[in-house]
């Protein structure tokens, strides 16, 4: 396991700043508005301990040790800085999903119960809406007020708890894809493993600059580069919102040496007509977060010398977990890769027993990283400590694993394990196919029968001619019996704002 960075958040950014006082820490920007030169638009470490310092002192007479505040808002850097000033506090921050539904919110709400609410601007109507509709007493505090009071009228920031490391510091609630969403517990002890295990890996160091283009209220956009980068002492370009225009600009004029991104997001950089003139030599590595990754996307970035290094985990676990190394990223194309430094990996039958090397299993993972229980004291470890993922996986002989499915997705067929991710990644490579879900349908002779759910790319012919184009590839490339028996084709696939497709939703949809 390496080394966490310090012995809590505060205890890392006052090393920082007082090592690197004016090297940058953050530049923010905009896509869809102008250049700012306001007060965020760019800190140096100095300054953004001094933006910490000045929230700490003046949030703490509003906030009992353990409470939580809600932030609704694009990426911010006031959202990062707020994270810092919780942590000295020993408060919580609840970022919600800025994509969700005002109902959706309020689940959140209630379940977390906040005490305050933090928005930006784009976000501040929504943010008044929600604050009424709540009910409960929930103080609006606009962005710019956070760290803008005069200095006579704040007091000295209080003194970080000494035993940090197992103070709650981030409640982040899971995408929800089937059922409720839960809120995952991240201590600061969490936060510190993960950034050192994700730093570890992608070697970062101070003179790296990181562009973050994915949101912040997820883990992923938080956790595997952001707070990782910050705790190297690197340099972060914060994006309010991913634009593919302005990310291939960025990587043109600013030079990058990594950036995380998802499925679709690589997909709209590499189609994107400034693709081809765009300058990508400064990223040493793209990184995404991702169980399975499309191949186009992947191919067009290795042609231009740039590895797309795969790394797996979830709201619980960090989310560093496993990882596909730039060495391995071409050889080991459609592999999340090997378990990270001081990550605990084992793959299990449905009785709780490793299962036979090559064999599927469903994932446990064990770590510092790992969340040890959901908002507000619902365990979410076994007894020996490790998180059931639900994803099912195969380890190689080489060790590096590869996600087959989810547990609850999986297709059981005439007595038959099918797994649906084997069938999407093979319809993934077809050049009609923009994307695709494999799910099971109930069947009366088979059981369960699999149904292919297709978007097909701009310009592929309408008639019923796709369909049996599609069942002839997978000719020779997957066994009779893994084949559809049903195609359907649907101009886009429900998605969760992380880019993960709601299977459950398009079940709702063959069912009606």
């Amino acid at each position: 396991m390496p080394a966490l960075p310090a012995a809590s958040l505060d205890a890392l950014l006052r090393w920082q700043a007082s090592q690197r006082p004016n090297a940058l820490a953050l530049r923010w920007r905009d896509p869809a508005g102008p250049v700012s030169d306001g007060p965020w638009a760019q800190l140096t470490y100095a300054d953004l301990a001094q933006r910490v310092n000045a929230i700490a002192a003046q949030l703490a007479p509003h906030l009992q040790p353990g409470e939580r505040v809600a932030w609704l808002g694009l990426n911010h850097p006031a959202q990062l800085a707020l994270l810092f000033a919780l942590a000295r506090l020993g408060a919580v921050l609840v970022p919600l999903n800025h994509r969700l539904s005002p109902a959706e919110w309020c689940s959140v709400l209630q379940d977390c119960t906040p005490t305050l609410l933090v928005h930006d601007d784009t976000l501040a109507a929504a943010a008044r809406d929600l604050a009424q509709r709540h009910g409960s007493p929930l103080a609006l505090w606009p962005v710019q007020v956070l760290g803008g009071a005069p200095a006579d009228a704040l007091t000295q920031p209080p003194e970080a708890a000494t035993d940090a490391l197992d103070t709650p510091l981030l409640l982040v609630y899971t995408s929800g894809t089937t059922g409720l969403p839960k809120g995952a517990v991240h201590t600061q002890g969490n936060l510190l493993a993960n950034m050192a295990i994700a730093a570890q890996v992608q070697g970062m160091m101070a003179a790296d600059t990181v562009l973050t283009v994915l949101p912040l209220f997820h883990v992923g956009g938080l956790g595997i580069q952001t707070l990782p980068a910050l705790s190297v002492g690197a340099q972060v370009v914060l994006f309010s919102r991913f634009d593919a225009a302005a990310t291939l600009a960025c990587i043109q004029h600013e030079r990058p040496t990594l950036t995380l991104q998802v499925p679709a997001t690589l997909q709209a950089l590499t189609s994107h007509p400034q693709w081809a003139g765009t300058d990508v030599s400064s990223l040493r590595a793209v990184w995404a977060g991702s169980s399975l990754l499309p191949p186009e996307p992947l191919r067009a970035f290795m042609a231009r010398g740039v590895p797309v290094c795969n790394v797996y985990g979830s709201t619980e676990t960090g989310p560093f977990s496993i990882a596909l190394p730039p060495e391995h990223a071409s050889s080991h194309v459609g592999s999340c890769g090997w378990a990270a430094p001081g990550v605990d990996v084992v793959l299990c039958d449905a009785q709780g027993q490793p299962v036979a090397p090559g064999a599927v299993g469903e994932l446990w993972v064990r770590a510092p990283n790992v969340v040890r229980h959901y908002w507000p004291d619902r365990p979410a470890l076994d007894g020996a400590g490790f998180f059931h993922t639900g994803d099912l996986a195969q380890q190689a002989a080489d060790g590096s694993h590869t996600v087959v499915g989810r547990a609850k997705d999986m297709i059981i067929s005439g007595g038959e394990n099918i797994y649906p991710a084997e069938i999407e990644n093979l319809l993934a490579q077809h050049p009609s196919v923009a994307d695709c879900a494999v799910l099971g349908q109930a069947d009366a002779r088979w059981g369960e029968t699999v149904v292919a759910v297709v978007v097909l790319r701009e310009g592929t012919p309408t008639s019923a001619d796709w369909a049996q184009a599609l069942q002839q590839f997978l000719d020779g490339r997957l066994a009779r019996y893994k084949w559809p028996r049903r195609w359907l084709r649907v101009d886009a696939l429900p998605k969760t704002a992380l880019g993960k497709v709601q299977k459950a939703v398009l079940q709702q949809r063959l069912s009606s």
